[in-house]
Order: structure tokens, then sequence, then C-alpha cells
């Protein structure tokens, strides 16, 4: 299973986004992915740039609940060329921006609210948003299960993934080993952590992002 580590916090890029590059440069993290709020465009070309260098794959994730600020981070993803775009609800649009382009696109399932993001919807509203997706072109789906607020997080992750072929990426609110192996077991194809590597939820006694990033890093690798 997949482990995209998004250099983010609060579903904000961190503003010192280039230098924990550095610092995580040699765990051997191939996906990595960011916000296109948090830092300047400038930082954020240059952010994608390093990623690309370095052999990762890269991932932009939309956040905006507001469809014209939601369909310029679609713009800006397809101006740096990332290789996944993920979020958004917007799918037809979408789309059509990406058209052309070889990036795969990773839609909400369900409906996102606030920010930081939570998520409505039950399994059958999750499964028909995944099957939706599937027959528009999309290349799989985005899944904020730890941050539901109608069913058990693990519910949904089991819904789309009889519901969809495509890649499923679960995102957001994911702070331990347990959820990790859960996933998996649910068939989830990849996760995503931010926020619980920088305020040291991964490891609470450990004090740098390598110590929180490392166990995780091994535990993906192995399944």
């Amino acid at each position: 299973m997949d482990f995209i580590f998004m250099l983010t916090r609060d579903d904000r890029t961190v503003t010192d986004c280039l230098e924990v590059l550095d610092t995580i440069e040699d765990l051997g993290i191939t996906h990595i992915g960011f916000k296109d709020i948090g830092v300047d465009r400038d930082t954020l070309g240059r952010l994608h740039a390093r990623i690309k260098d370095r052999g990762a794959t890269t991932y932009l994730e939309v956040v905006s609940t507001d469809r014209s600020q939601a369909l310029a981070s679609v713009r800006t993803a397809a101006e740096l060329g990332v290789d996944w775009l993920m979020g958004g609800t917007w799918t037809e649009e979408t789309l059509s921006l990406l058209h052309g382009t070889s990036i795969g696109y990773l839609p909400f399932a369900g409906e996102p609210f606030g920010h930081p993001t939570r998520l409505a919807g039950t399994p059958d509203r999750i499964a028909d948003d995944c099957r939706r997706a599937e027959a528009a072109g999309c290349a799989g789906i985005d899944l904020l299960a730890y941050r539901a607020t109608d069913a058990d997080p693990l519910d949904l992750v089991r819904a789309a993934r009889a519901a969809t072929t495509g890649r499923l990426v679960v995102a957001g609110s994911i702070t331990g080993t347990d959820q990790i192996q859960e996933l998996a077991s649910a068939g989830a194809d990849a996760f995503t952590i931010g926020s619980a590597a920088f305020d040291g939820s991964l490891q609470p006694h450990a004090g740098t992002i390598r110590s929180q990033l490392a166990p995780v890093v091994g535990l993906s690798a192995s399944m």
C-alpha cells in the first residue's frame, strides 16, 4: 500500500516545505503531495520540481469547497504538471480542464465541508459517488474516511472498494499504525499523512519529522 506524505498541516502546505523535503530525502518516500494554499505559486513550482527531480510521484489535493476556487486549484495542478490531482467534487468540469494532460484525477466521494475538511455521507452515498466517478472517467477516489460524520470510517472504505476498480486513496486524520493496517485490510490502495507527522501524533515521544515518518515508511513498504 502506498504511503503519500503530504507536506501539509491543517489542510495548508507548510511554509518550510522545501526545508522539510530536504530533511526527509533519504527516507525513500516515493509519493509526496501538497495543497495549493499556504505558500505562494513560486514556492509550489520549486517544490514540485524538487520532488520530481528525486523521482517521486506528485499529488496536489484540492481543499476548497467553493467551485471557482476549486477549479482554480485544478488549473494550478495542470500548470505544475503533477501526476495526480485529488479532491474536489466538480468532476466533469475538472476532467475537462485536465483533458490532454496525463494527470490522474481522484475526486472526493461524499460531501466534504468545512476547513479542515470533514465528510458527510453514508456508505451507500459513497458507493454511488464512486460508481459515478468511474463512469465519468476518473482514475479512482479520494476518501476522507477518518473525517466522516455519518458513518464508521472503515464501512466507507469497504463501500468504496466494492464500488470502484480505480485507485482508492484514504486521506486525512490518520494518526497511527493500527489505522494503516485496518485500511490495508479494507482494500485501500494508498493513504495520506500530513498533520499527524508535523504535530507529533505518530510517535508522541519522538522529536523530529524523520522519527515520525520512518515507522510509517517501513510499515507501508511491508504491505
